[in-house]
């Protein structure tokens, strides 16, 4: 167990002066942009040590992985980000552990999300996953709504009891115009944001980035990046 601490001290310490170096080259101050660690197929053990390392911010995706963990972790000060699409049979679940929900992109998921946050007195924070390879209308291939889309579904998540509406997500997209240009695709994500807390001011968060494109988020003016591998180690293949 010690080797791993070292192991993933030695990731943690790497990844910290990725950002800072990023924060600096944007002119930025550090503590403007928060690591949030996607712990999705590793075990509670790995989470229990990012908390004594001094992680404050773990991510899943799939909630069959993410509820055992979330219960054997529970008595750690950590912050649970869902990250992935989520289905509506899996809300009940999700909602029990999650502080945020990352991936709204559909009223039906709100409306799923807002009566299991009033059942199980919760408020979640919901960030309206926005897809950047869809047309204005269409979903993406990996979940999220159109940027045609995101005012109406915000205005769906701010009214909904047991919801708040904190921000904006997006996943450097594999197809479509910004395919290879993540610099572009996380700046149109922030000219979203933008125009989102014209109506909801409190939306601040714009969370985007991950291992391999963490600095071009944070140069875009990300607040939130979401790190697995470059902590972790390479996931091992499942299945």
């Amino acid at each position: 167990m010690t080797d791993r601490k070292d192991e993933l001290a030695e990731n943690l310490a790497k990844v910290e002066r990725r950002i800072a170096a990023a924060c600096a080259a944007a002119g930025r101050s550090r503590d403007e942009v928060t690591l949030i660690v996607v712990t999705k197929t590793y075990p509670a053990s790995d989470v229990r040590i990012l908390s004594e390392l001094g992680v404050r911010h773990v991510a899943e995706n799939r909630d069959q992985d993410a509820a055992p963990k979330a219960a054997d972790c529970s008595d750690l000060p950590l912050t649970w980000h869902f990250v992935g699409q989520l289905q509506t049979n899996k809300v009940r679940s999700v909602a029990g552990y999650a502080d945020f929900v990352q991936s709204v992109d559909r009223a039906r998921l709100v409306t799923a999300l807002s009566k299991e946050a009033v059942r199980q007195e919760r408020e979640l924070g919901c960030l309206i996953q926005v897809a950047l390879d869809a047309g204005e209308s269409a979903r993406g291939e990996r979940g999220g709504v159109a940027p045609g889309g995101v005012e109406e579904l915000a205005g769906l998540v701010a009214d909904a009891p047991g919801l708040r509406l904190a921000g904006l997500m997006t996943v450097a997209p594999l197809t479509g115009e910004y395919t290879g240009r993540q610099r572009a695709a996380f700046e149109r994500l922030m000219d979203l944001s933008t125009d989102l807390r014209r109506a909801h001011p409190a939306a601040n968060m714009v969370s985007a980035g991950m291992s391999a494109d963490l600095e071009e988020a944070v140069a875009a003016g990300a607040t939130h990046v979401r790190v697995g591998t470059a902590v972790l180690g390479v996931r091992p293949r499942l299945g």
